[in-house]
């Protein structure tokens, strides 16, 4: 996943807000900018060795641990091992903490106490949740999905959280809602952003997806992964998993959730529509304008050249589940 910010004039949240004349013109200057800054870091990611050396280990007890967990069977498990949790922690793109996979020193910035998650838009029953509150709220359960990233990339994490369309049921959409609209946290004192590019990208991150899409069985808001509460680097304490689809769907520490009528402003696709599609779903045969998308590099230890190699499932494997959205 690649690199950018706007000053608050343009931070999109709708496209309405901007005018045409306008969003082109800086479309087309941050895509001017972005050649040199996203090559930049497909270069870093190739050349990448994951560490778990002493010095900097993470220390699982500074996340709680979840009791009485249960792993729903219908994704128990999945066609190869899981990843080990210290590259799952350690190895993220988190592009408000900056532009490597090493971000999750900087990420401890993050502040999530008294944490809440706003749900507005074409909603009946609009909820501003405590954090605490979606995890007493809806069952949670262990999921172990796949997950793929738009740079050919891929782990196995055992997420922690609950369906999606469970808190639809509790906010219920009026019939007008078509899209979904997720924003991140951002204050750009605490989120700096990849470095000096930072301030022509459109924060804050956002993303979306169909309604249709929210309620399939496999999206999934996760609230923690390996049996305790999701650590600050990994989107704490709220953020979408969408399996099928490339890991920059999923939009992390989560402080919004908007259901709106017409297709949402998203961060990567603003910035770069050719390389970063709304839809985003894992096509091995729609190859990424900069590389080919048939094969994934599945995250081990040591340089990233010498990680197993595997054939790109369509959907990511999960095209029983989700295959007749896009029919």
């Amino acid at each position: 996943m690649p690199l950018i910010r706007v000053p608050k004039s343009w931070e999109i949240l709708n496209p309405q807000i901007t005018s045409e004349t306008a969003f082109v013109n800086r479309r087309r200057f941050m895509t001017n900018l972005i050649g040199a800054g996203v090559s930049a870091s497909v270069l870093s990611l190739t050349g990448c060795k994951t560490t778990t050396n002493s010095k900097t280990a993470l220390d699982r007890s500074s996340t709680e641990a979840y009791s009485g967990l249960t792993r729903n069977p219908n994704f128990a498990k999945v066609d190869r091992a899981i990843t080990d949790e210290a590259l799952a922690t350690k190895y993220n793109n988190f592009y408000e903490y900056g532009g490597t996979k090493s971000i999750w020193q900087a990420a401890q910035a993050l502040p999530t106490e008294n944490w809440k998650v706003e749900v507005a838009g074409l909603v009946k029953n609009p909820r501003t949740y405590d954090i605490d509150d979606l995890n007493k709220k809806f069952p949670i359960e262990e999921r172990i999905y796949r997950f793929r990233c738009v740079e050919a990339w891929a782990m196995v994490v055992p997420w922690v959280g609950f369906p999606m369309k469970l808190l639809m049921a509790d906010v219920e959409p009026k019939s007008n809602a078509k899209f979904v609209r997720f924003t991140s946290f951002y204050d750009s004192k605490i989120t700096p952003g990849p470095g000096l590019m930072s301030q022509f990208y459109p924060w804050p991150y956002t993303e979306g997806m169909r309604i249709e899409e929210m309620a399939n069985d496999l999206a999934f808001f996760a609230t923690g992964l390996y049996g305790r509460r999701l650590p600050k680097q990994n989107g704490a304490p709220l953020r979408q998993v969408i399996p099928w689809k490339y890991g920059f769907k999923g939009a992390k520490s989560i402080v919004k959730i908007e259901f709106v009528e017409k297709q949402p402003v998203t961060f990567w696709n603003t910035i770069g529509p050719n390389e970063y599609a709304f839809e985003a779903n894992v096509e091995p045969d729609k190859p990424h304008p900069r590389w080919s998308q048939a094969s994934e590099r599945v995250v081990g230890p040591g340089n990233s050249w010498s990680w197993e190699t595997r054939p790109t499932l369509p959907y990511n494997g999960y095209g029983e589940y989700v295959a007749s959205l896009y029919s």
